[in-house]
């Protein structure tokens, strides 16, 4: 798929996500683009055109199923994320969102597109110790016997180990409720490609028994944390000042920053315009 046309035939070192006009063609030929950029299947296509989720397999899903819904999915052109290109799917309801995400990534394009890292994907679990007469000691406690509890809590998730994640650490913390002092301990897990609650709170529950018996206390909660301050994704790009408007335009862009910086309520507007890409990718 050369940049020049919109025929859709190209080897692998000419596929480009960086296509103009793409939302002017009909849905068969954008099918058709996608289909040879991305090396897809006859049944992979099929799947996305056919609505391939049946609600016999929605029932399998969650509870109480009466059917499903449908989303529109949408292709977003033009990224170049790591010297790589990418056409990216996107499943959202609102109108938008696919074409200001193409039109960012377009202007991004002309400085490299962007550069993205990832930290390793760790995941926190909780265990909430009540009950002990001494929380700092029994945080000591917790703290001298870490290899006992990490070895335990990987017993539980074999395959994890061999495919190089597992728990690798433990933090403990006391802190101040209005139920009183509690021990809250986090169980540091890699868990590779898997969101990990499964994994995680197999873990924290296995290491719960072992906290009560070093500690004397009572754990209450034993779940995962959602707040994944250690599994971090970080993207960067260079925009060319004329490309996105001029020094007028980098200005007030810089002043809505400041708003949503010093601001709250702009700021929560300004998240959810961000969680708009994210979700629906």
């Amino acid at each position: 798929m050369k940049s020049s046309t919109l025929e859709g035939e190209a080897s692998e070192t000419t596929k480009t996500s960086g296509i103009s006009g793409f939302y002017k063609l009909g849905i068969d030929k954008r099918m058709k683009i996608v289909k040879e950029f991305a090396s897809l299947s006859d049944d992979e296509v099929s799947t996305i055109r056919d609505n391939g989720l049946g609600v016999e397999d929605a029932n399998r899903m969650i509870e109480n199923v009466i059917g499903t819904i449908e989303i529109p999915i949408g292709i977003v052109v033009n990224f170049r994320i790591n010297n790589k290109d990418y056409m990216i799917p996107m499943a959202t309801e609102e109108a938008s969102v696919v074409a200001a995400a193409s039109n960012a990534a377009k202007m991004a394009r002309t400085m490299g597109g962007f550069m993205a890292s990832t930290t390793d994907p760790v995941m926190v679990g909780q265990i909430q110790l009540t009950g002990v007469n001494d929380p700092n000691g029994a945080k000591m406690s917790i703290l001298s016997n870490k290899k006992r509890i990490l070895d335990a809590v990987n017993e539980k998730d074999r395959i994890l180990i061999r495919l190089g994640g597992g728990a690798k650490d433990i933090e403990v913390r006391v802190i101040d409720t209005l139920a009183g002092p509690m021990v809250i301990s986090h169980l540091l897990v890699n868990v590779k490609d898997a969101m990990g609650a499964n994994a995680v709170n197999t873990m924290v529950e296995a290491a719960a028994p072992i906290i009560e018996e070093i500690t004397g206390g009572r754990v209450m909660l034993k779940i995962i944390s959602n707040l994944a301050v250690y599994r971090l994704a970080r993207a960067r790009a260079v925009f060319d000042k004329e490309t996105i408007g001029g020094e007028d335009v980098v200005d007030a862009i810089i002043t809505a920053y400041a708003f949503a910086d010093g601001d709250l309520f702009r700021c929560a507007t300004h998240n959810k315009g961000i969680m708009n890409g994210i979700t629906a990718v």
